[in-house]
């Protein structure tokens, strides 16, 4: 199920965890804004609800996930934690343009 959505619609919950550290990535100002195509200033509590959000799916799908899924989901908190962390020490960028 990992590959593919039960319901054919081409989205996954790989795929949805991922657009929501994605975007995350956005706020922290690492990555361009996709509507912009240029990196935008840090938003902190942005980014924030983007860990929130992904915090409440972990507890949310506990015991309903692929070991993959598992995983990822905890890797993607762990790197965001770390990473808001060092955003409110005024580090810049985890990924360089």
């Amino acid at each position: 199920m990992a590959d593919q959505s039960a319901d054919g619609s081409g989205i996954t919950f790989t795929a949805f965890v991922l657009s929501l550290a994605t975007t995350a990535a956005v706020h922290f100002g690492d990555i361009a804004d996709p509507g912009t195509g240029k990196p935008g200033d840090a938003n902190l509590v942005a980014a924030a609800q983007m860990i929130e959000i992904i915090t409440m799916l972990q507890e949310k799908t506990q015991g309903n996930l692929s070991e993959p899924e598992t995983q990822l989901v905890d890797d993607l908190l762990y790197e965001l934690r770390m990473r808001y962390v060092e955003a409110q020490q005024g580090e810049k960028r985890i990924i360089e343009p």
